[in-house]
């Protein structure tokens, strides 16, 4: 066997169907498209999400809720990767640089998931009630800033 001896299966290839190329081809004059009529045109047919002209699903079901623009956007970190770091005083950008927050948001909460050891004072913008239960009884200090 030669390397100009290789070839695809026979009928593994298929040629594309070239639509308006003449009577001859056999898809000529309306192009496999039938006559007239919106799919027979340009751009034609219906957007996928359009149900014949009733009243679509979006718009039967009620609107619910709001969006609060005042809301604030915390970025939030646990005590148990505050009791990770070297550093006794910690705030909102000791940890940027530990990379435990991307970015300050409105601010940084303290939330009390996981056990603290060490005595720590922390500055944040705001803690969770176990949070401050659990810095405190470890003889460490919260501030609010």
């Amino acid at each position: 066997m030669k390397l100009s001896d290789l070839a695809p299966a026979p009928g593994s290839r298929k040629n594309k169907k070239r639509v308006g190329r003449g009577c001859g081809s056999g898809h000529g004059k309306t192009s496999c498209k039938g006559h007239k009529g919106q799919k027979a045109r340009t751009g034609g047919g219906t957007r996928p999400w359009f149900e014949g002209g009733q009243m679509p699903l979006q718009r039967r079901l009620p609107k619910r809720g709001f969006t609060n623009i005042f809301q604030k956007q915390y970025a939030i970190v646990n005590i148990e990767d505050l009791a990770r770091l070297e550093e006794a005083s910690i705030t909102p950008e000791v940890l940027h640089r530990e990379g435990l927050i991307r970015n300050l948001k409105d601010g940084v909460k303290i939330l009390g998931v996981g056990d603290v050891t060490k005595p720590l004072t922390v500055k944040a913008h705001a803690f969770s009630e176990s949070a401050k239960e659990k810095i405190i009884g470890a003889q460490g200090s919260i501030e609010i800033i």
